[in-house]
């Protein structure tokens, strides 16, 4: 009987032999249906395979009447791949089970579990851990499969930020103590952002410890540690217990409550770099969310040093994005939104003769005219004006007047002038900003 040990390895080999399978949706579709015939081993392997290749966020198997879908998302959308019989899927499901550890007989509750892919490329043998979630549905269980790729792990400088805002990035990150907040939805890339940060800081001189839930990326030259609520280790009992540690950076995956976000602030206010995400629409709402929870503006305008508010975007294409001219509607949009920025903002010339890219289609980008994702961003940098305001415990309509007077470029805006960077479109810029 085959072992059964939490790994699946693909060798090169197997990679070689079927790499045209795993190019586009209809080759990958193509090569699941021909391996569902022959072994539930192969299937698997071909299913990670390709949505590992094709860069793949997240593996979805839901069930319906008839057997169960399988959706791959790229590039924060989903996309339909094939269908399963009910055995099929029972199988696979089983077989997924026993890689992850999770229990095979039971339906009737939600389960996690995660196992590893071991993938050999021309860069050698990669590990790529996979976080597996079990729900009851309707019709039996349904499993979503996050990737967890190295890949991922990129630094400031791949995280397209324009040049002035990766200058105020790269100084905060020099800074020996205070907060540094990223926002946004989930998905929207923060845990990305706040290991570029990691990247960036992180020597051999300093001390950093993370709580997270659950550790995602592993990186060396760091301390880790995840929560453990059947233990009491959660991120409030954590942080406490990190702060004894002697760190010079401490990373906390969330700010959930009260207890967190009063021990974080305390934290950055005596000596420590802390570096957390708060979920919220923009980077001004993360103060009143700050005091919804409970917290005080004595405390929180003093702690924070910059709240980054984040959004992707799909970028286009580079093998078949066409040039056209703006239209005269986006034209005056993106000119009546920029027109104020500050000086030091460097954007391309902007006039009616100005050519954007849009998307086209082609098999590299499975016919959808974009490939990967970029960030949006705005940075509300706390100085001494903004803290005194802070502290007046103003709305967030008058906080952002006074922080857009003192230079903060919004989210939309800086979405704009990737449209005129030939990065993105206005399609996906509106999606994400409204």
């Amino acid at each position: 009987m085959e072992q059964i040990t939490g790994k699946i390895e693909i060798d090169k080999k197997f990679l070689e032999k079927n790499s045209k399978s795993f190019q586009n949706i209809s080759n990958f579709k193509q090569a699941i249906e021909t391996a569902v015939l022959e072994d539930v081993t192969l299937v698997i392997k071909n299913i990670l395979s390709g949505a590992i290749i094709m860069e793949s966020s997240d593996l979805h198997m839901e069930t319906n009447e008839d057997g169960a879908e399988l959706r791959l998302r790229i590039d924060g959308l989903l996309q339909e791949v094939c269908q399963f019989t009910r055995p099929q899927h029972q199988a696979i499901l089983s077989r997924i089970k026993l890689l992850s550890g999770l229990k095979i007989n039971v339906e009737k509750k939600p389960q996690d579990g995660r196992f590893t892919v071991e993938i050999e490329n021309e860069d050698g043998k990669q590990e790529i851990e996979i976080r597996v979630s079990a729900l009851p549905a309707e019709y039996g269980e349904s499993i979503v499969m996050r990737i967890l790729n190295p890949k991922n792990l990129i630094s400031l400088e791949e995280l397209g930020l324009r040049k002035d805002l990766y200058d105020v990035f790269k100084e905060q990150s020099q800074k020996p103590n205070g907060m540094i907040v990223v926002t946004g939805p989930t998905g929207s890339g923060k845990t990305t952002t706040l290991y570029a940060f990691l990247k960036e800081i992180r020597n051999p001189e300093i001390k950093v410890i993370t709580i997270e839930d659950p550790i995602e990326y592993h990186l060396s030259g760091i301390s880790q540690t995840q929560v453990d609520k059947e233990r009491g280790y959660d991120f409030a009992s954590g942080l406490k217990s990190i702060v004894r540690q002697d760190p010079d950076a401490i990373l906390v995956g969330e700010i959930r409550d009260l207890e967190t976000a009063s021990i974080a602030l305390q934290a950055a206010l005596t000596g420590h770099l802390v570096l957390s995400t708060l979920h919220t629409n923009d980077s001004i709402g993360t103060i009143s969310r700050l005091q919804s929870l409970g917290e005080q503006a004595v405390n929180i305008a003093p702690a924070i040093n910059m709240i980054v508010a984040q959004r992707l975007v799909r970028k286009l294409c580079p093998k078949c994005a066409e040039t056209q001219k703006i239209s005269l509607e986006l034209y005056n949009k993106i000119k009546a939104e920029l027109q104020n920025l500050p000086p030091n903002i460097e954007i391309p010339e902007l006039t009616t003769e100005t050519e954007i890219s849009v998307p086209k289609g082609c098999d590299y980008c499975n016919q959808t005219g974009y490939k990967g994702r970029v960030g949006i961003f705005e940075a509300f940098l706390i100085d001494n004006e903004l803290e005194e305001f802070i502290l007046t415990s103003p709305s967030s309509s008058a906080l952002q007047k006074l922080a857009i007077k003192k230079g903060l470029i919004l989210m939309k805006q800086d979405g704009l002038i990737k449209i005129l960077q030939k990065i993105t479109t206005i399609e996906e810029v509106t999606k994400v900003t409204g």
